[in-house]
């Protein structure tokens, strides 16, 4: 004889808001962080709440593929990066401001990831470049290469961290971390004023 119908209705309400309070649990902490980096992201609040708000009803749609014991921030970063590189794709738009949004504050996001003899020297040298001088030489990468340089360089997420995030192999991630370093190495150094020339951190 199978179950009453009113005791499964009442079984799968439980089971709903059992792993509505488990996502809660393991999620809401972590918007800020969210929101943080799709600010850099869009560089526009309603725009960043708006990826934030889609970020969070993905996730809780696909919560049940999150695997216990694994990075919840990855995986969240993950979704989030997903959206925005649809999102702009969908419009035919480059996310040129990907890392031009973060580079004001990136001295703080460093410090607190990563300590001095861990930063490369492209690290070192976006430091010291002019804004629009990075913004010029991000135009010629490619949205995969940007999503790493920024997740390397500015959030300062290791590289089997941004493999997570990216969905790709680690060899991958950081192929494309050398060859967006190397261009926008190739591009500052390219500038004729020589204002990059010196080797400072070049």
């Amino acid at each position: 004889m199978s179950d009453h119908p009113h005791r499964r209705t009442a079984d799968e309400a439980d089971g709903t808001v059992g792993a509505s309070a488990r996502f809660a649990e393991a999620v809401l902490p972590l918007v800020n962080d969210l929101l943080r980096v799709a600010r850099r992201l869009t560089r526009n609040n309603a725009d960043a709440e708006d990826l934030v708000q889609e970020t969070m009803l993905k996730a809780f749609a696909g919560f049940s593929t999150f695997q216990p014991g694994t990075n919840i921030k990855a995986w969240l970063l993950r979704i989030q990066s997903n959206t925005w590189i649809s999102f702009y794709r969908a419009r035919a738009r480059r996310p040129e401001e990907l890392l031009t949004g973060g580079l004001n504050d990136v001295e703080s996001t460093r410090g607190q990831r990563l300590g001095p003899s861990a930063r490369s020297a492209e690290q070192a040298a976006l430091d010291t470049v002019a804004d629009d001088d990075v913004k010029n030489a991000l135009e010629g990468l490619t949205d995969p290469q940007r999503l790493v340089l920024y997740l390397a360089d500015i959030e300062g997420f290791r590289y089997k961290e941004i493999a997570r995030i990216a969905g790709v192999p680690l060899g991958t991630v950081m192929s494309r971390l050398h060859r967006a370093r190397v261009a926008v190495r190739k591009h500052l150094l390219s500038l004729g004023d020589g204002r990059y020339a010196d080797g400072r951190g070049l």
